[in-house]
């Protein structure tokens, strides 16, 4: 399948989240894989850490990620079964707001357009279930049981491991500086000066995806993110904030960015977040300080509904998202470049979707073409190609 005399089938830059499943998907498959991490495995510096993750089934952004989303549980419990490691646990999923936000409308579309499970509780019912809450009065939330945690980590270095065992050749501390295609073969040069050789590459670079896919002039913008760990107030009941009394949950309110957090997992605190933050800016020279008017931020929202969990904060970490104008992905082989595979602009909610993204990917690789929906995500739909 390689061209030439080229050591590899297929070339996979980037292996976080996107990266380390594709690079596990198509070795299974048999293929002779070679992966280009610019830092080291598991780093912090990219868009695939923080601990934890939302995975959800009624997908307020649009109901064609529902499929996907189906086919990614089933993978992520494949993967977890290999590795015998917990990389998913089950809390069920709150959806809140107003009941003409986008959240829960898109939230219900979605339910309703593949009948999936959910129960609609109003702010009595939410603060009966789910005592830690305080909802507004005219506040609804929506329920699924599917929905929980991924533990990033975990995911990447459980995808590396089965990537290796199936003969993966995985380099890290290996920035690429750039790659070229032709009839024959793609190549990819690396900062050491080394030259790759293989028949295929794909490009899951993350907020660098910009930069290596220039030629296509993707409107990608890198949006800095921060997550923020809470301790909980003292004298708070901590079983209140467990998994089995308190779900992720992502919270729309006017005049703020929606909030999400997760239950209280472990030592670390109870984590929240802001969704977006407005705030852009170059992946190289990203602030990874995090200021405390960022903390307080927050920590007020989380106080206005999660009182109990808005003590100190006992860490923050900078991350980004890469989104695109519509926030949809970017997945599908490159237009000039029948080689080249593109995974990117996974705009703030892709990581759920890595398992069926290396799936995917793998399937452009080998058939050119997948089973999968992934017509939302069409590489030329903004025209810049």
């Amino acid at each position: 399948m390689a061209g030439g005399n080229a050591a590899h089938d297929v070339i996979v830059i980037g292996l976080g989240g996107m990266g380390s499943c594709a690079v596990a998907a198509l070795a299974r498959r048999g293929l002779r894989v070679a992966g280009c991490e610019q830092f080291h495995a598991l780093h912090d510096r990219g868009s695939s850490h923080g601990r934890s993750r939302i995975i959800r089934l009624a997908y307020f952004e649009h109901p064609s990620y529902v499929p996907l989303l189906r086919r990614a549980y089933e993978l992520w419990a494949d993967l977890e079964s290999a590795s015998s490691r917990r990389l998913y646990l089950k809390t069920g999923g709150l959806m809140v707001g107003r009941e003409d936000s986008p959240l829960v409308c898109g939230t219900l579309h979605s339910a309703r357009v593949h009948d999936l499970p959910h129960e609609i509780l109003d702010a009595t019912a939410l603060r009966r279930r789910f005592p830690a809450t305080r909802p507004f009065p005219d506040e609804v939330g929506v329920f699924e049981e599917p929905a929980g945690v991924l533990f990033p980590e975990a995911c990447i270095e459980a995808a590396l491991a089965v990537a290796a065992a199936h003969g993966a050749q995985l380099t890290f501390s290996a920035p690429v500086t750039g790659w070229s295609a032709d009839d024959h073969a793609v190549r990819v040069r690396l900062a050491s000066g080394s030259v790759l050789e293989a028949a295929h590459l794909v490009v899951c670079a993350g907020a660098w995806a910009g930069r290596l896919l220039a030629d296509l002039g993707l409107p990608l913008r890198v949006e800095r993110n921060v997550m923020h760990w809470f301790a909980p107030l003292a004298g708070a009941d901590h079983a209140l904030l467990e998994p089995a009394r308190l779900p992720v949950y992502i919270l729309d309110r006017p005049g703020r960015p929606m909030l999400y957090g997760f239950p209280l997992l472990d030592d670390a605190g109870v984590k929240a977040a802001f969704h977006h933050s407005g705030l852009y800016a170059d992946p190289e020279t990203l602030e990874r300080r995090v200021d405390e008017t960022e903390v307080n931020a927050v920590r007020d929202a989380l106080r206005a509904w999660l009182p109990d969990a808005a003590g100190e904060c006992l860490a923050s970490s900078a991350c980004m998202y890469t989104l695109t104008p519509d926030e949809h992905f970017v997945i599908g082989r490159h237009p000039h470049h029948d080689r080249v595979v593109v995974a990117c602009g996974f705009s703030g909610h892709g990581f759920k979707f890595c398992s069926v993204v290396g799936e995917i990917v793998a399937d452009l690789v080998i058939d050119t073409v997948t089973r999968h929906p992934i017509s939302l995500f069409d590489v030329g739909r903004f025209g810049a190609c």
